[in-house]
């Protein structure tokens, strides 16, 4: 299991993700879900994967070969005219990675995987994009402005609550923070570290990127002040009146 969330604002585009991959108690380990390819001052692609990992790793390596000689192997994410066609390609990568690692009179279930893509190709705005196992998608709107994949509903209520289009990428950090916890608290197949990236709109660079541990200052006090702030909150609700 997993969970990784996308968020458009209007400064642009915030993507975490954890890193745990386990396969029961005993058999855990560390894998990255956040992939990226860039070219600067032209384009820049996020890619954050859940499910089955020999799916994700086999979808994000496929996409990654072809982008190493454009002129060479086709298609690749570095030439797609538009992030609808870049999501079209992912789309059409996992439905060729699951076709082809489904033994006959097998499920296909087994080996799904979903995605979340986000990014920007110049000549165009920000765009952000969840595409399911079966290949297809959907867009992020200002009705549906962030999309989660993996184990979703313990981090979402405060997404809901909580978020504003017009946030600074250093709020909607810690927003994504509390969600992550919020997870990581509720199911012991979601872990550190945490990957943290932001995307401003019309850059076409990475803006921030970086690897948060369990011993992170910052991680440290989001976990420790948001379990005081519950607990404050709880307290100050009134007594049920039962007598």
């Amino acid at each position: 299991m997993t969970y990784c969330v996308g968020l458009r604002l209007d400064k642009g585009l915030v993507f975490m993700s954890d890193t745990r991959t386990n396969a029961g108690v005993d058999s855990i380990a560390t894998f990255r879900k956040m992939h990226k390819w860039v070219v600067p001052g032209e384009r820049v692609l996020v890619l954050l994967a859940a499910g089955n990992l020999a799916s994700t790793q086999a979808v994000v390596s496929l996409i990654d070969e072809r982008s190493k000689a454009p002129e060479d192997r086709e298609p690749s994410v570095l030439r797609t005219p538009s992030m609808y066609q870049t999501a079209r390609l992912v789309g059409a990568t996992i439905r060729e990675v699951v076709a082809n690692s489904t033994p006959v009179g097998q499920e296909a279930d087994a080996f799904s995987a979903s995605f979340i893509l986000g990014g920007q190709i110049k000549g165009s705005e920000p765009r952000l994009f969840m595409i399911y196992p079966e290949g297809n998608f959907i867009e992020a709107s200002d009705d549906t402005p962030f999309f989660q994949i993996g184990e979703t509903k313990y981090g979402k209520p405060i997404l809901v609550r909580a978020y504003n289009a017009g946030m600074s990428f250093a709020e909607a950090s810690k927003l994504l923070m509390v969600s992550l916890d919020s997870t990581l608290r509720s199911n012991l197949s979601v872990g550190l570290p945490l990957d943290l990236l932001f995307y401003e709109r019309d850059s076409y660079s990475i803006g921030f990127e970086k690897r948060i541990g369990a011993d992170d200052p910052y991680y440290q006090s989001i976990a420790s002040g948001w379990s005081e702030a519950l607990r404050a909150a709880f307290n100050e609700l009134p007594d049920f009146p039962y007598a």
